[in-house]
């Protein structure tokens, strides 16, 4: 997760597969639009539900970007690509979309998502993160996986078992704006940030 995450545009969500909790993650560019108007391209084989969750996160992501530090043009009349890796294994739900808002965000602002972050939850067009399921899954993919910290929905953790709690440190949020004050780097580090 370090090494993915340390450009910015990358973060690292949790999700729940057949196999139980897994750790994926959303990567963002952007670049200068083919003719008039903006274009969303999403691969990696997602379902219905994330490719809405996607058009969430970036039309979320463009309404706030001043509130984030981030220039309006940045995301504005380019092409912007959301990929999760994996693409051969099918994925839908919506707990993606604070990964994907958090990618872009990561993007517009130059600033690289925290490496011992993990994150899930719906997100609504005013910013609101809603419950998702498979919670216990995820926090255990996460410490799996070497994750340190997690963002989740605010909801009850009595079944993560404490050994994990005590290694973990769970985020519960009810906003957007929590998510990305948790994730992002410093405003500081403004590597690699879009040109507007």
């Amino acid at each position: 997760a370090a090494e993915r995450s340390a450009t910015p545009g990358v973060a690292t969500g949790l999700a729940v597969t057949g196999a139980g909790g897994d750790v994926l993650f959303v990567e963002a560019a952007a670049m200068p639009a083919e003719g008039p108007g903006e274009r969303l391209v999403i691969t990696g084989q997602l379902g219905d539900v994330m490719r809405e969750s996607a058009r969430i996160a970036l039309s979320w992501t463009r309404a706030h970007g001043e509130d984030l530090g981030v220039d309006p043009a940045a995301l504005s009349g380019r092409e912007v690509h959301l990929h999760v890796p994996a693409g051969a294994v099918p994925k839908d739900g919506p707990s993606a979309g604070v990964t994907m808002v958090t990618a872009l965000a990561s993007l517009a602002s130059g600033r690289p998502v925290r490496p011992s972050v993990g994150m899930t939850g719906e997100v609504t067009l005013q910013g609101r993160v809603l419950p998702v399921g498979g919670i216990k899954q995820k926090v255990l993919a996460a410490h799996r996986a070497g994750l340190t910290e997690v963002v989740i929905p605010e909801r009850d953790l009595d079944d993560v078992p404490e050994a994990v709690l005590r290694e973990v440190r769970v985020h519960p949020v009810l906003t957007v704006r929590e998510v990305l004050d948790i994730a992002l780097e410093p405003a500081g580090d403004r590597r690699g940030a879009v040109a507007a």
